[in-house]
């Protein structure tokens, strides 16, 4: 009786254990490429798959984008810089087969051929435009790798330029660069300032000579901006010292003539200088 138990027993681990054998879990995220005495039937979807123990092998190819970073590399543009430029590619399977029979290593082979796409991309341009058109560089080394891996199985999502190191001799000379393209932004701004003003001014030049008491108006504004700094200093503009002069000799001419109008006197001539003069 214990020796049919034990054989009992024996008997149904054996089939368990050729359950577990023959059974393949594949997930949502995976495909599975069933080889049978080394020849591939089929590919096999997500979900439980049976397979024949020993005649069969599932390889299970992941098809979730990896994201592999590309490791700084020593590039020397087309204008003679030499930079240190790191990248990051994103890809993923689309054909489980080819993925498993036509290479080995998926990771490693594109990681190298990501590598010299890089140095080979970046080293056409100069560093002007490596560091201004990274997104038309970033383009090109997708397209060249979609290409060189289209046998593989595999599809470039992504690629990114992640960081451009340069010499710190070229960094200086960068900095004076930008400082001197500021300068010549300043000096046309205000070239361009000076140019309007001395129109403006001109305009109101123009404005003044048709009316000469806005000159007048302008000195006294000036006074008034002057006094109110509470400053001690009294400046009189030469067109104010012409116009008192002026007034000054209207007042003396209308003094002769008053003393001309006057009953028994006699007239007496002004001089040039607005004074009087005495008769012969």
């Amino acid at each position: 009786m214990n020796a049919i138990v034990t054989a009992g027993l024996a008997v149904i681990l054996l089939v368990l254990v050729a359950l577990l054998l023959a059974i393949r879990v594949v997930q949502q995220y995976e495909m599975g490429v069933h080889f049978r005495l080394g020849k591939v039937i089929g590919v096999r979807g997500p979900g439980l798959r049976p397979i024949v123990p020993i005649l069969d092998v599932l390889r299970r190819v992941s098809l979730r984008i990896v994201t592999m970073p590309i490791q700084s590399q020593g590039i020397i543009t087309r204008d003679n810089v030499s930079i240190d430029v790191s990248a990051v590619a994103y890809f993923k399977v689309v054909d489980a087969v080819k993925s498993v029979i036509a290479i080995e290593n998926v990771e490693a082979a594109i990681n190298q051929i990501a590598q010299t796409t890089l140095r080979k991309v970046v080293g056409q341009h100069t560093l002007d435009e490596t560091l201004a058109e990274t997104d038309r560089i970033n383009q090109s080394i997708r397209e060249i790798l979609d290409v060189a891996t289209a046998d593989w199985g595999l599809l470039v999502t992504l690629v990114e330029l992640k960081d451009i190191q340069l010499p710190d001799s070229m960094k200086r000379a960068m900095a004076r660069q930008a400082e001197a393209e500021r300068e010549k932004r300043a000096k046309i701004i205000a070239a361009d300032g000076e140019a309007l003003a001395a129109d403006r001014l001109a305009a109101a030049a123009d404005i003044m000579m048709v009316h000469p008491l806005a000159l007048q108006l302008r000195n006294l504004q000036t006074l008034v901006e002057i006094g109110v700094d509470k400053n001690t200093t009294v400046v009189f503009p030469a067109p104010l010292m012409s116009t008192i002069q002026e007034l000054g000799a209207f007042l003396a001419r209308e003094k002769s003539a008053a003393v001309a109008a006057a009953p028994g006197a006699r007239a007496v001539p002004a001089d040039a200088n607005g004074g009087t003069g005495r008769g012969a």
